[in-house]
């Protein structure tokens, strides 16, 4: 018995460190913002690992965009979550968001020396491999979530809505659009979604796992304002700072940087020009884009700052994201497997994909394709990635490269 227990622990903790090793690996190698990791990570965990099918992949990337938080984050530490247990969550949301936190706190300290054509070149090449990436998402999606002409057309309506909403919310009513439209027009064609094999292990989560991260969510948004109103001291206003921030930002990362303005800017806490010098970095570096609250807790004028107001920022920011999804799996679980749910999962999956889509023009596109050399680089990368199955370390690479010929011919 015990030699079995020890085999057990010895098996769950080389899982961890193979979700540790991946995590690792991309959180070095996916530039491109939230939605193009997520097509970093169907990539990696679908089509080549196999972590996971297609079907669930997409109905935990719908159930994120719900959510608030950074939603790349929550997909990342749910996957871990599922190879391996509590360890591999851990593992998942430790390797993706370190190297970039380390590179942040790096520019912080390295800011003043860097400049020229070599520096924008370098950021403006990675945002021509988020192109390729999240254009290579779409597509594959598409042809998978959006096999006919009502799944294709609630996609179309995604696409519609958010080109004329422009509230932060934008991304939350689309889904749940999605959601009633799905329940409205694919009863009857759902059931084809279902077919492939579906993932038979489950989330290692249970109800009252759940209901305890929901409380303590609830009593870290409502208790920390009113410590800082008793003068509980400096800290403790950071953190619950970064942690409001994080509760209430819905659609991802951009739309958390509002809010940090309001929290660190308006408040003398870190200075307009070091803001956006950092909101720059945080562009240019691989991993989640919240990870710019590092940056900032580094930056901070008066203690904690540093180190110290890093780790603060850091934990504050993403904890309430994590806290959330751990109440939401094991709900999510039952309820994915009502038969009711077939046909709303199926619009909520082609409401994805219209986000997607929408994404890949705004900010993608716009805010990397330039000229016509620039959508030749990022054509150039679609093509690698989708016909030629080029890895994607090695497009990012080339990519960064032809961005920085590009800048110094100019």
């Amino acid at each position: 018995m015990e030699t079995g227990m020890r085999s057990s622990h010895s098996s769950r903790a080389s899982a961890a460190l193979e979700v540790l090793a991946v995590f690792l690996r991309l959180g070095l190698t996916c530039f491109g913002g939230p939605i193009a990791h997520l097509g970093y990570f169907r990539r990696e965990f679908v089509e080549l690992r196999r972590w996971l099918d297609d079907e669930t992949f997409t109905d935990l990337v719908g159930l994120c965009q719900f959510l608030p938080g950074p939603a790349s984050s929550q997909v990342g530490f749910s996957i871990g979550l599922l190879r391996a247990g509590w360890l591999g969550g851990l593992a998942a949301w430790f390797g993706f968001t370190l190297p970039s936190v380390l590179l942040l706190l790096g520019f912080a300290v390295v800011a003043p020396s860097l400049g020229g054509p070599l520096g924008s070149g370098l950021i403006h090449g990675l945002k021509l491999v988020a192109v390729a990436v999240v254009a290579q998402a779409v597509w594959d999606m598409a042809r998978r979530l959006c096999p006919d002409r009502r799944r294709a057309a609630i996609a179309l309506i995604a696409i519609v809505v958010l080109a004329i909403l422009t509230t932060v919310y934008a991304q939350l009513i689309v889904i749940a659009l999605g959601a009633v439209l799905g329940l409205g027009l694919c009863e009857r064609t759902s059931s084809d979604t279902r077919r492939g094999p579906q993932h038979t292990h489950g989330f290692r989560v249970s109800r009252t796992v759940g209901t305890v991260a929901l409380i303590l969510f609830c009593v870290l948004l409502l208790g920390l304002p009113a410590l800082v109103g008793l003068h509980a001291g400096q800290a403790v206003k950071v953190f619950e700072a970064f942690y409001r921030s994080g509760a209430l930002v819905f659609g991802g990362g951009h739309v958390v940087l509002p809010l940090l303005q309001q929290q660190t800017v308006a408040t003398g806490w870190v200075s307009p020009n070091d803001f956006l010098a950092g909101y720059g970095a945080a562009q240019a570096v691989p991993g989640p884009l919240f990870t710019f609250a590092a940056f900032l807790g580094w930056m901070m004028a008066d203690a904690p700052n540093h180190w110290s107001g890093a780790l603060l920022a850091t934990a504050g920011i993403f904890l309430p994201g994590l806290l959330l999804v751990l109440a939401a799996l094991p709900y999510w679980q039952a309820l994915r497997a009502h038969p009711s749910m077939t046909a709303l999962l199926a619009g909520v999956n082609a409401a994805v994909v219209g986000l997607l889509a929408s994404a890949l023009y705004s900010p993608v596109w716009t805010s990397a394709v330039l000229s016509e050399l620039d959508f030749a680089i990022a054509a150039i990368g679609f093509f690698l990635l989708t016909r030629w199955k080029i890895p994607p370390l090695v497009v990012v690479v080339l990519c960064a490269l032809a961005g920085v010929a590009e800048a110094t011919l100019h």
